[in-house]
């Protein structure tokens, strides 16, 4: 990148950069993870990506802005479908939803709402295939997240059946797209479609369960609780009495539920990621970064149950170092990355506790 004048700060300079300049430094402005992960894809994936990550970003950014109304997050979602799978109104959509946008919405998020008619110009270069994975996607999870908006929940989700639902919409679409993009990106992985397509549902799933775990405390300051109340009535919690000085058992016991199903995705996405050509070095530690990193995250989850801030689970720079040499040493060898797996994992289960994952369900079970 040429000269220290372009940032994020002056939208304008980034015009000076090449599409995939331009997509690199956007990311890293709104996603420190995927702005480690994407870049060690293989040339021809990265920029699809890449861009298909600015897109759900965009999704992310209308339906956390807190200013706008259900009404009027539900029509900039559909409003922003149509600009995705057409490529035209770009520019009128970045101007009307620019200035909606709070102080509370990040800067980097500021700058992405106001060069979006460049990122949906690079949408539009891909193939036709990767074009409507990308669409395929944002439709998902633009049409799937308005359903929160109206619910209160400040208690949980109903069930867990509800939870496979809003990960599946928020995070099981991009596993289903990215699993797309890597079949239109090689024929060899393609052999494998139908088994990735149901396996990468399973690996989003996983991903996004961390999250939520991660940031239960995060969540509940802005009154929303995403844990399923089915899985604490077993144990005898109602999770509208959910406060950061809680302290009860029977709360954690749920929680060591949930890492428990948790970890049975992540195992998903293992398989997953071994049936990806042991060559294909880049795609494999695109996955395995994000695995590891989740795996690593439950783990620490599981050893502070009584945590009350998400600070207090998040993994260290060093725990990040040693998963992409733990990646290095055992990322071409199906049996090490499932002995690694075993061994990062193994106090995650919860004995004499069952979970039916994505991996044996179909899609309309979802």
């Amino acid at each position: 990148m040429n000269g220290t004048q372009i940032s994020l700060e002056n939208p304008k300079s980034l015009s000076k950069l090449s599409d995939d300049e331009f997509q690199a430094l956007l990311l890293e402005g709104v996603s420190r993870t995927f702005a480690l992960t994407i870049p060690q894809l293989p040339e021809k994936l990265y920029s699809a990506v890449a861009n298909a990550y600015l897109l759900c970003r965009i999704v992310d950014t209308i339906e956390d802005e807190v200013s706008l109304s259900p009404e009027q997050k539900k029509y900039f979602c559909s409003e922003f479908i149509n600009v995705v799978k057409t490529g035209v109104n770009s520019e009128p959509f970045a101007v009307e939803l620019a200035p909606l946008l709070s102080d509370q919405t990040i800067p980097a998020e500021h700058t992405l709402i106001h060069v979006l008619p460049r990122v949906i110009e690079i949408t539009h270069k891909f193939d036709p295939a990767q074009i409507e994975a990308l669409a395929c996607c944002v439709e998902t999870m633009a049409e799937g997240m308005p359903i929160y908006q109206a619910m209160d929940l400040r208690g949980g989700l109903p069930t867990l059946a509800d939870m496979d639902k809003y990960c599946y919409y928020v995070a099981g679409c991009v596993g289903e797209m990215l699993a797309k993009l890597f079949c239109h990106y090689s024929t060899e992985i393609a052999q494998h479609r139908e088994q990735l397509l149901i396996l990468s549902i399973s690996f989003g799933q996983g991903l996004q369960m961390t999250n939520i775990l991660k940031d239960i405390w995060d969540d509940a300051q802005r009154g929303v609780c995403w844990l399923p109340q089915d899985i604490f009535t077993e144990t005898g919690f109602d999770l509208k009495n959910l406060t950061p000085e809680t302290n009860d058992e029977n709360f954690r016991k749920g929680l060591e539920h949930l890492i428990s199903i948790a970890h049975d995705h992540l195992h998903n996405a293992l398989i997953y990621t071994q049936l990806i050509p042991a060559h294909e070095t880049g795609i494999r530690n695109f996955c395995l970064w994000a695995l590891g990193m989740a795996v690593l995250t439950l783990r620490k989850i599981k050893q502070n149950l009584d945590f009350n801030k998400s600070s207090q689970v998040k993994i260290s720079r060093n725990s990040v170092k040693a998963t992409i040499l733990a990646t290095k040493v055992a990322g071409r060898s199906n049996s090490m990355l499932s002995l690694f797996f075993s061994l990062a994992g193994r106090k995650l289960k919860t004995p004499d506790w069952t979970y039916t994952t994505p991996s044996s369900k179909s899609k309309s079970d979802l």
